[in-house]
């Protein structure tokens, strides 16, 4: 069977089509109108300077022709009605409707702030009021309070006393708030902005994320260090055991005298690092960058200068380290991270930046109009409920007056409640930011289902290329079904083919057709040659295994087509080569069996693929033959004369 991405190759196409404001019929197949500037762009597409099958137009017309007749012989069979067929296309359309459901510039611009971002390392500091997701105005409002009053002492107390006494980062009791070298990605995005855009030395105002709120101290900048590759021995440390510290810092000090004396690092890793996940690999560690270790080991980790430094023995939270550096990188070029990017961008807050912004623009471009006064009926039957309380379910499907409209679509109260049964948790819990946040993700909903739907009418490469899959997705399926499939199980028909056309399979040397059968013993030997003997050509096979090979391989079957030279010992008996055959001591036994041909195969299967491939090229052109006379085609040959050759 052939692959669909050969299909699509010859009739998908991607890029931007200018509009066409002048698009004449340029052919009709069987009534149906394909406009010009379709056959236009995948002519050109497919005879581009960097195509090696160049067509003239007269041939591409022919070509386009037979793609279009088979695509309407597919919609005769209904094969564009089928489930498969319709899910299929719907999850090209999924995937193709992506970029045009979003800002571009705004995800370029934030594919380019974080680039920029992981070329510089920020130095900071934080102090943190936790706040819980879904928090109450009263719990938000006191943690707003917290936060300001600490930053109005911070404008006259020291950042490291104050984020010991208040912060609310359990490391910052033993830290004072240091949490090293930042870089993009490394912390939620709120905090990464407030970082990037704070001066060296200077406090940020309050900023709030997934966690609360903080306030930054930024120490230093500096150009990214990159990305290095260390091994590290380890022994631990216990916060209240003197005794085992004591032990710990004793072993790593006679550790890393041996490392001095010449002691190999990585075997010493394997055998006495404490640190087992590592300790299998040598003490390798994966590669990282700033913000993926605690700041201790990073900042010896990183000012190791020349492969193969090793670190004296440093003191971490979790106990003493030696650190090898084995490897160093810098960032990367933008072309070659994009990628990397693009993936990390999905599981950050900033992914759906380009949707917000698009949103935004659609809001404006369509007019949006909310009727605040009829949104406010909602809120007030939400208050001191849930949106999942019957209640509240009830109520709200009486309601039915005008809500929102945008475009020439117009929505009710009714299609609001409709979506509020089917979208009934929030984490909030105050009545107007429950009903603004569901109301805003119907409208974004809607929005998005209503620009989905003009995307054929809006962009002329949309249109075509969805028009490609279509068609290509049916000529997959008719061809399968009338040439391909049907070629490959139609042994009959290629029987008959090989028949009519077998000079065209004439061998230039001899084959022979047959067994080769080794034998452990000469008892099997003998056996064998009974069995072959006595047994129809199509069982010897079976036959063999069945009654030779039980729990022991007493014979092995080397089947097929020989030309002198591809085994040795057909070469030797059939062939008469005087060369001498070393056999398999394990198979010593050796004899062959079957038929020398001379230059004309016997059957259709001693050349099975040819003769199904030439079959298949039959089968197509009569195919075409019958598709030709069973649908009506007209070529415009005045507006073919104007089809533009780039």
């Amino acid at each position: 069977m052939k692959s669909r991405s050969i299909l699509f190759s010859l009739f998908l196409f991607s890029g931007v089509l200018l509009a066409q404001t002048n698009d004449p019929v340029l052919m009709t197949i069987n009534g149906k109108p394909v406009p010009k500037s379709e056959f236009e762009y995948i002519y050109n597409k497919n005879n581009s300077n960097n195509s090696l099958d160049k067509k003239t137009l007269e041939e591409y017309v022919d070509l386009f022709v037979n793609f279009k007749l088979k695509v309407e012989e597919a919609k005769s069979q209904g094969i564009d009605t089928t489930k498969s067929f319709i899910d299929e296309l719907a999850g090209y359309r999924t995937q193709l409707t992506k970029p045009y459901l979003t800002d571009q510039k705004v995800d370029e611009e934030v594919l380019s702030e974080a680039y920029s971002r992981m070329k510089e390392d920020i130095e900071v500091s934080h102090i943190l009021v936790r706040l819980q997701q879904g928090a109450t105005p009263a719990d938000t409002l006191a943690a707003w309070k917290k936060i300001q009053s600490i930053q109005k002492r911070l404008e006259k107390e020291d950042f490291a006393k104050v984020a010991k006494e208040v912060s609310e980062d359990q490391s910052a009791e033993e830290n004072k708030g240091y949490l090293g070298w930042v870089s993009a990605f490394r912390t939620v995005y709120p905090f990464e902005t407030m970082a990037y855009n704070t001066p060296v030395g200077k406090i940020s105002k309050p900023v709030r994320s997934s966690f609360g709120y903080h306030i930054l101290k930024v120490h230093a900048r500096r150009n990214s260090p990159g990305e290095i590759l260390v091994s590290h021995i380890m022994r631990f440390t216990a916060q209240d055991d003197n005794e085992k510290n004591l032990k710990a810092k004793a072993s790593i000090d006679s550790i890393y005298q041996r490392i001095q004396s010449g002691d190999d690092f990585g075997k010493l890793a394997s055998d006495l690092s404490e640190d087992r996940g590592s300790a299998t690999k040598n003490g390798e560690l994966p590669w990282f960058g700033t913000g993926r270790m605690i700041p201790e080991f990073e900042e010896v980790a990183f000012a190791l200068k020349n492969i193969g430094d090793v670190s004296a023995p440093i003191k971490s939270a979790y106990g003493w380290h030696i650190i090898k550096l084995l490897d160093k990188k810098g960032v990367d070029t933008y072309e070659n991270l994009k990628s990397n990017l693009e993936q990390r961008v999905t599981r950050d807050e900033r992914a759906n930046l380009g949707q917000q912004a698009f949103l935004s623009k659609l809001r404006k471009d369509y007019n949006y109009q909310l009727n605040a006064v009829n949104l406010k009926d909602f809120t007030k039957l939400v208050e001191n409920k849930t949106l999942a309380d019957s209640v509240f379910q009830v109520e709200i499907s009486k309601l039915n007056k005008p809500l929102f409209s945008f475009g020439n679509k117009n929505f009710s109260q009714t299609d609001f409640a409709t979506y509020l049964k089917k979208n009934n948790f929030s984490e909030k819990t105050i009545a107007t930011e429950i009903i603004n946040e569901k109301i805003n993700a119907f409208v974004d909903q809607e929005l998005l289902a209503f620009e989905d739907s003009q995307l054929e009418k809006k962009h002329d490469d949309f249109r075509f290329l969805m028009q490609e899959y279509h068609d290509g997705i049916l000529l997959f399926e008719v061809s399968n079904n009338e040439v391909w499939e049907k070629a490959s199980k139609d042994t009959e028909g290629l029987a008959q083919y090989f028949n009519n056309n077998k000079t065209d399979y004439k061998w230039e040397k001899p084959h022979f057709k047959g067994r080769v059968i080794q034998c452990k013993n000469k008892a099997t030997l003998k056996a064998a040659k009974t069995i072959v003997k006595k047994s129809h050509n199509d069982s010897i096979d079976k036959y063999l295994r069945i009654r030779l090979n039980d729990s022991i391989q007493y014979v092995k079957i080397d089947k097929g087509l020989y030309v002198q030279g591809d085994n040795k010992y057909v070469d030797k008996q059939i062939y008469k080569s005087k060369a001498p055959v070393e056999t398999d001591k394990a198979y010593p036994y050796v004899f062959v069996v079957g038929k020398k041909l001379n230059f004309m195969p016997e059957s259709y299967t001693d050349v099975r693929g040819l003769v199904t491939a030439d079959y298949q090229e039959y089968l197509e052109k009569e195919w075409i033959i019958m598709l030709r006379s069973k649908y009506p085609i007209v070529v415009d040959e005045k507006v073919l004369k104007t089809i533009k050759k780039n």
